[in-house]
């Protein structure tokens, strides 16, 4: 009789323990905000430059440029593209905006090491909860167009941004819907606005190399991002759409 009113006991204390613990998860669901990701990147002879990530509208994009950050990868890189009253863009591991990040770059004990990308997170492709508009301040994913090649190459360009990212320095709304908005400046608009402004080697579009480069382009000395203990987890990746191998599949044999 005693066992049995000890398993009673014990039984008892088990359900109270496991209702506390579905009701504590439940109050900090509904009325403990979690502190959206925060980035600080510090540039060599500007200053600093911070950053509030939204997950809430491009969840693996945020995991990705936290992945990237945490990990060191655009410690060192540059500003290799600047335009006044429209952006500044970084996060190329080349510094001409050729470059992709590679998957060990993101994880340990890669087994083939190879180049990504993510899945656009904007509404042309689909993905309907990134509202977020490009407005001054935004820091948006870089990404490519091939759709100049076709219509049934419009969503490899979607679906083509790896590490280069952009921060807005005027309004536009031409880019809302189209690109992966995730994030914007808190401090330190000022830092882009000097940026923006510096010289570069051309800004004649008809020219074959050189168009928005920076002379000096600004180094960015270290990103990181506080993310207040939340694991915001590995990155979705896909593979990269080789826009020379497909030439060479589909217009070879006429060059012959």
């Amino acid at each position: 009789m005693k066992l049995k009113n000890i398993m009673m006991i014990i039984a008892i204390v088990l359900v109270i323990a496991l209702i506390g613990w579905l009701g504590f998860g439940y109050y900090q669901k509904v009325f403990v905000k979690v502190q959206n990701p925060i980035v600080t990147m510090e540039i060599e002879g500007y200053g600093t430059v911070k950053i509030e990530l939204y997950p809430e509208m491009a969840p693996n994009t945020v995991a990705n440029f936290i992945r990237l950050a945490n990990r060191g990868f655009y410690n060192g890189l540059t500003f290799h593209r600047t335009i006044p009253d429209f952006m500044i863009q970084g996060g190329d591991k080349n510094g001409d905006g050729t470059g992709s990040p590679m998957l060990s770059n993101i994880q340990d004990n890669v087994q083939t090491d190879k180049a990504y990308t993510i899945e656009g997170e904007f509404i042309a492709n689909g993905f309907k909860k990134n509202t977020l508009k490009h407005e001054e301040g935004v820091i948006s994913m870089a990404r490519g167009d091939y759709s100049a090649y076709g219509s049934s190459l419009v969503k490899e360009g979607y679906n083509s941004a790896g590490s280069q990212f952009f921060i807005m320095t005027g309004n536009n709304t031409q880019l809302n819907g189209l690109y992966a908005a995730f994030g914007k400046v808190t401090e330190g608009m000022d830092i882009v606005h000097k940026i923006e402004n510096i010289e570069v080697v051309t800004r004649d579009s008809s020219a074959s190399e050189g168009v928005d480069k920076p002379v000096n382009p600004p180094v960015i000395k270290s990103v990181t991002v506080e993310t207040f203990g939340v694991d915001y987890g590995m990155p979705q990746t896909k593979e990269p759409f080789d826009i020379q191998q497909w030439f060479m599949n589909n217009f070879s044999s006429s060059l012959q």
